[in-house]
């Protein structure tokens, strides 16, 4: 018997860490919370033969299934705890009246101080077994995900060739699922590639006619660094080119970025177009009452902290009835999948009508930012790859962008820690509607 003790800062890259030194085989006798992280204590008992990688285990998996009954029961007995201890501690500051053995030697500062002590040991206590839950359910969720994705490529290698494909794609696994779904039936592989890329296309959504066609006021939001202005800038003169100048104005609201109005006013000197700068706390529908007669305002926003109130203040405004403006969320493609998830939910608020995926021209993959798009069915209005204004603006359709992501998959497979950690977030993760 080898015992081992594994330090990481969170459960999944501990168990990666088992696995990776002890083998599959490896048993978790022993999880807890340290400075930094936690630990785990692995052991492997070399007598024991050696069971064959990600094979299914029906024995185990109705052992994991039995343990995640256990949890369940056991947050409802949390939960259940907490309300008593809730109403201990209400009875443990009640007026003293309402004690009939009331002892005259116990001051009310001494029952305050007992009763602050134990509220504070049962919190700590609550907050113990909270984290052992979470151990143990996380502990479960790699467990199942391994059993998951061995099963899957055991009894459906067809299936898990086209899991990898779409992961090769960066395609997050909530979307990922109900578009394989839609294929299972599908024998000849060839086909059901081609079919699973038709119904990406479908689940893609692109505007009937051009933003900039409709007119109106079209505002661009997200946060710093998603090539928002510069954006603003392919549009204008895309509009300009097609239309000329004497029709379109600019508004910038960026007062924060050092220089953001200078760039502006350059770029409307440039194209001979009128600009107008927003100074925080000045009315937006002050300021676009005189461009009233204008066929196209564009408005360049302030990528700000999502915690700053001026953010805050600045979505409220283009929400605004009198404002009446179209917003679109503008998405780099080199930007992580959780980074554009904060950014998506930081912004609705405005509402959105659309997004704008830049900087296509530097990203690795396309399969997260087209998975947002996704599964927040925002239609993909323009594309931009390359520095060129403004050449470098597109009007995509969605067999294009499924074209494109196609051609930036990786070359290699993902990992099949990869696949079982991914198979293991399915468990905690709402399936997306692909329509």
């Amino acid at each position: 018997m080898q015992v081992k003790r594994f330090f990481a800062a969170d459960m999944r890259t501990a168990m990666k860490l088992v696995r990776d030194e002890l083998g599959a085989d490896a048993s978790i006798i022993g999880n807890r919370r340290v400075v930094g992280g936690v630990e785990l204590t692995a052991a492997l008992d070399y007598q024991a033969p050696a069971a064959p990688a990600r094979q299914p285990n029906p024995a185990l998996e109705a052992e994991l299934r039995k343990t995640q009954a256990k949890i369940a029961s056991a947050q409802a007995e949390l939960s259940t705890r907490s309300q008593v201890d809730a109403g201990k501690d209400r009875q443990l500051f009640a007026p003293a009246a309402s004690f009939p053995l009331y002892s005259p030697s116990s001051s009310p500062r001494t029952q305050a101080a007992a009763a602050t002590g134990a509220a504070g040991a049962g919190q700590q206590a609550l907050d113990a077994m909270r984290f052992e839950l979470h151990g143990l359910r996380e502990l479960i969720e790699v467990q199942l995900g391994s059993i998951a994705w061995g099963q899957m490529q055991n009894r459906r290698p067809q299936q898990a060739n086209l899991w990898r494909r779409l992961q090769r794609m960066g395609l997050p696994a909530e979307i990922s699922k109900p578009l394989l779904e839609r294929v299972a039936n599908i024998a000849e592989p060839r086909q059901a590639w081609r079919m699973l890329l038709a119904h990406l296309s479908h689940a893609i959504k692109t505007p009937a006619q051009e933003p900039m066609d409709e007119g109106g006021v079209i505002a661009l939001v997200g946060p710093a660094g998603m090539g928002k202005t510069t954006t603003l800038a392919k549009l204008a003169a895309r509009y300009v080119l097609k239309f000329g100048a004497q029709h379109i104005a600019l508004v910038s609201l960026d007062s924060y970025r050092i220089g953001a109005q200078e760039q502006i006013k350059t770029l409307g000197r440039i194209l001979n177009v009128s600009v107008t700068l927003v100074d925080p706390g000045q009315s937006l529908t002050q300021a676009l009452a005189p461009l009233a007669r204008k066929r196209v305002v564009l408005i360049d926003t302030a990528g700000l902290p999502a915690n700053d109130p001026a953010l805050r203040m600045q979505l409220e405004s283009l929400a605004g009835r009198g404002v009446n403006a179209k917003n679109y969320l503008v998405m780099a493609s080199t930007s992580q999948g959780q980074v554009l998830k904060a950014a998506y939910h930081s912004y609705k608020r405005c509402g959105l009508v659309g997004c704008i995926v830049t900087k296509a021209d530097e990203a690795a993959s396309l399969g997260e930012v087209l998975g947002l798009a996704i599964s927040q069915r925002l239609p993909v209005a323009y594309l931009t790859d390359g520095p060129a204004i403004p050449d470098d603006l597109h009007v995509p359709r969605s067999h294009q962008l499924v074209s494109r992501a196609v051609g930036l998959q990786a070359a290699e497979d993902p990992s099949e820690d990869t696949m079982a950690q991914m198979f293991a977030g399915l468990y905690q993760q709402p399936t997306q509607c692909v329509s």
